[in-house]
């Protein structure tokens, strides 16, 4: 066996067909085929049943595909200390970030400083729910990623980073916007803005209502928070999301922002990677430098921070 044809054993396992796994890991349909095709044969055993959509791993498929996720992480750690050893200006990260506030800010600037002290490193990145990227960095597709905590998969690792409270946001032209506090009962009956399911934040946001024993009006699943406050401005109902990624559109009085009663539900941020994995010299760094960012602006939630207060609204010349 090589590594080159476990590599691709473990992309068409993962990717669920031959034309995909072939695109992970950058080769032609024909050569990756062939690749099996060798496996096969030296194993003596078929490793895929072909159905017309997918392939479907054999009982000896999914015996190797244990092995060989194993065999793979040990062949790139010593790849990273190999490289390691050359220069810590080299090396590879694979980034990914399950929070739009966290790509648009601050991640540019960390990647930034990142680049001047690792020039010559390859770095790449993507985006996903929390979930999702939790499953590539099983997988061995990402090396670290930013998610919403608490990560209960095993063999993840995580490193808290930021803590935030969920707080209910409507637009200012809302019946609520006059409000400091609004209870679980009252968002019930209306239209709710909410993340997509999959993510951290979206599943206390769900937990919160079932403890609650009322069952929201759900009218919009979105994956981006930045299209949920677009919507909530736009008074197409009441969104959940962190105080501070709302602070700014609340401050210029585009959202309002209020307290739900009786709870204190927690956002956490943190960054995921395997457990026991090799912590090379880029990532070492890139953890530093998150540290770093996160500690300086982490906000004080010994006590419940104050809503920050809308702007007043300029008005409108009249008889002009």
């Amino acid at each position: 066996m090589e590594i080159r044809q476990l590599r691709a054993f473990a992309a068409i396992a993962e990717a669920g067909t031959f034309t995909a796994g072939a695109e992970r890991v950058h080769i032609t349909q024909a050569a990756i085929s062939m690749q099996i095709r060798q496996l096969e044969i030296e194993l003596g055993t078929q490793l895929f049943v072909r159905a017309p959509r997918r392939v479907i791993l054999t009982e000896a498929g999914e015996k190797l595909l244990e092995r060989a996720r194993r065999i793979l992480r040990e062949h790139d750690a010593a790849v990273h200390e190999l490289a390691a050893i050359a220069g810590a200006e080299y090396g590879r990260l694979r980034l990914g970030s399950a929070s739009a506030m966290v790509s648009a800010d601050p991640l540019p600037a960390i990647l930034k400083e990142l680049r001047a002290q690792h020039p010559k490193a390859e770095i790449t990145m993507l985006t996903g729910t929390s979930d999702a990227l939790v499953q590539q960095i099983l997988a061995g597709d990402l090396d670290i990623a930013f998610v919403s905590l608490p990560v209960e998969a095993r063999g993840i690792e995580t490193i808290l980073l930021n803590r935030d409270e969920l707080v209910a946001i409507a637009s200012p032209r809302h019946r609520f916007a006059r409000q400091r506090v609004v209870s679980a009962y009252e968002l019930a009956g209306e239209k709710l803005i909410l993340g997509e399911r999959g993510g951290n934040t979206r599943r206390l946001i769900d937990h919160f209502f079932a403890a609650a024993g009322v069952n929201p009006t759900i009218v919009m699943e979105l994956s981006r928070l930045a299209a949920i406050k677009r919507m909530v401005e736009e008074n197409m109902g009441v969104g959940i999301a962190p105080l501070q990624s709302a602070r700014e559109e609340v401050e210029q009085g585009r959202l309002v922002a209020m307290w739900i009663e009786g709870a204190q539900i927690n956002w956490e941020l943190g960054l995921a990677r395997l457990h026991g994995g090799y912590n090379s010299p880029i990532s070492k760094t890139f953890i530093k430098l998150c540290h770093d960012h996160f500690s300086r602006e982490a906000p004080d939630l010994s006590a419940r921070q104050r809503l920050p207060r809308p702007k007043k609204a300029k008005r409108k010349g009249v008889g002009r």
